[in-house]
């Protein structure tokens, strides 16, 4: 068994920080760096991006809603065109600062509400995959799996990485919880750890409720921005390892 582990990173800016980024870029083997829509500066950028570098870690476009008050996590009524041209826009940003900082960026995964609509809206999906076919790097995109941005990115040809969470509980339609509903987070690393162990062996994810759903895992998800990020992400690590699978990029490093 192989799987990558990967984070949001760079959500700070200006003299603000969030999370503990030098540190998880020691656990993580793909990094997702915000570049200026929710979160993310010129500067932000270029320290998360070197650091990413200075460990081996590959890089990816994590761009958002432009709303830095409510993290992305709001919905800002956009057409799909217009979402795309956001998206082309943060991830050049990105692109630009890391051209700077000597390494470059490999793939986009979108953020927070702009992510959760991309997953059932097939217009969103398809316009956000659609930019980032159109930018230069032969990028990847790293998607929720199951969803329209999976599928729209794989119509289109481009690489497309399945992606799960350790720290989100997950609904029985294979959406995640709604933050601020109960369930939606999970906070105790070996409770997220043998969770993903069984995902792992048997293909299948527990859903509220009950149950459980068949879902693809090909990179795991701890938030930086969460309580306790940086122990979740390495308890889980050393669970995997412990269990003999392979913590390692879902791309091969450049």
């Amino acid at each position: 068994m192989r799987i990558d582990l990967n984070s949001d990173l760079g959500e700070g800016y200006g003299p603000w920080a969030m999370g503990d980024d030098a540190a998880l870029l020691t656990v993580v083997t793909s990094a997702n760096i915000a570049c200026g829509g929710h979160a993310g500066d010129p500067e932000t950028m270029f320290a998360t991006l070197r650091l990413a570098a200075d460990h081996g870690v590959i890089v990816g476009a994590h761009p958002g809603y432009a709303d830095r008050e409510g993290f992305g996590r709001r919905i800002i009524p956009m057409t799909p065109a217009a979402i795309g041209r956001m998206v082309a826009a943060q991830v050049g940003s990105l692109q630009a600062v890391a051209a700077v900082a000597g390494t470059r960026v490999r793939y986009v995964k979108p953020h927070g509400a702009l992510a959760n609509l991309a997953a059932d809206d097939a217009a969103v999906a398809a316009a956000i995959v659609a930019a980032i076919a159109a930018l230069p790097g032969d990028l990847a995109v790293l998607a929720i799996s199951g969803t329209e941005l999976e599928i729209a990115a794989r119509a289109a040809g481009l690489s497309a990485i399945s992606e799960i969470f350790a720290d989100r509980g997950y609904l029985p339609n294979g959406r995640l919880v709604p933050r601020g509903q109960p369930g939606a987070l999970i906070h105790d690393a070996d409770e997220a750890a043998d969770r993903l162990i069984a995902l792992l062996r048997s293909g299948r994810m527990p859903v509220q409720g009950g149950g459980s759903i068949p879902l693809n895992a090909q990179s795991i998800c701890v938030h930086g921005d969460s309580p306790g990020a940086l122990q979740l992400a390495q308890r889980l690590r050393a669970r995997l390892l412990a269990e003999g699978v392979t913590v390692t990029p879902f791309l091969v490093p450049a």
